[in-house]
């Protein structure tokens, strides 16, 4: 794979289709259905990813040349939301994305202009070495009035900004392992994906449960998340009957892990480009 600028872009829009495809994921959008999404569906889904392709072209550009978070990375996020507002009518189908793929998509192109082979751990060094001030910064001054930044003034746990002022450990330490894990273990792409959103979903604080359904709400999700996985998980015969009854148990609740889907998309990227 040769990873040019583009080349890196069309992979995360993969990656980002990919997690869009992957089923039954617990409230998540899927080809099945919208989960406990009743403003979205797979389609605009779809078209919200593929509008992030030349965005992410620009991000991988600046992510190669070392180019300031705050004068130029943010700038480009901020363009890359209009234009997906734009496609899907106002709807917020991708903002946590475009953040955390984004900072993933400019770090691994950060990684090759430093190194002509790369790692999950280069990757995680260049965006440590370059943005990683930045971003520490950036995380301090979440009191806006995003939903990270609500969740963090009610709650006290933090969401995407300081995960990635940490330089992304769920996605490093924890997806990375679990898909290569799942990979090895013979498991197919789909399963693989799931197996991977659990195991984040048992480890994280969901910015997204948080806000729809609070801390009762994030236990939940993570007791549920490690109780499949104690049970053997997707490598049990009826691994997709049981997710997919926990699918409709968190539709009843109103619940979405949207945060974890973007970093198995994080995850999806790294695990591709770096060759894991």
């Amino acid at each position: 794979m040769s990873l040019d600028d583009e080349a890196i872009a069309r992979a995360a829009v993969t990656a980002m289709r990919d997690e869009l495809q992957a089923y039954p994921k617990p409230g998540l959008v899927s080809p099945v259905d919208s989960g406990a999404h009743a403003d979205m569906d797979f389609d605009l889904m779809c078209r919200s990813a593929d509008s992030l392709l030349f965005p992410f072209v620009a991000l991988a550009a600046a992510g190669r040349a070392g180019r300031s978070f705050d004068q130029t990375l943010v700038p480009l996020g901020i363009e890359a939301e209009r234009g997906m507002l734009a496609v899907t009518g106002g709807i917020n189908t991708h903002r946590g994305a475009i953040f955390s793929v984004g900072l993933i998509v400019a770090a691994i192109a950060r990684a090759l202009a430093l190194s002509a082979a790369i790692s999950p751990a280069t990757v995680r060094a260049a965006l440590r070495e370059t943005w990683g001030d930045a971003l520490d910064a950036h995380a301090e001054r979440d009191h806006e009035a995003s939903h990270g930044g609500l969740v963090r003034r009610r709650t006290g746990r933090d969401g995407a900004r300081r995960e990635a002022a940490r330089a992304f450990p769920s996605v490093f330490e924890l997806g990375v392992p679990a898909y290569c894990r799942a990979r090895e273990a013979g498991l197919d792409d789909n399963a693989a994906g799931i197996q991977t959103l659990f195991a984040l979903m048992a480890s994280i604080d969901d910015t997204t449960v948080l806000y729809r359904g609070g801390l009762g709400a994030g236990s939940f999700v993570r007791q549920s998340a490690a109780d499949f996985l104690a049970n053997g998980g997707c490598h049990q015969p009826d691994w997709f009957e049981k997710a997919e009854a926990l699918h409709r148990a968190f539709i009843a609740r109103n619940l979405s892990a949207g945060g974890c889907a973007d970093l198995l998309a994080c995850t999806l990227l790294v695990s591709r480009c770096c060759g894991d």
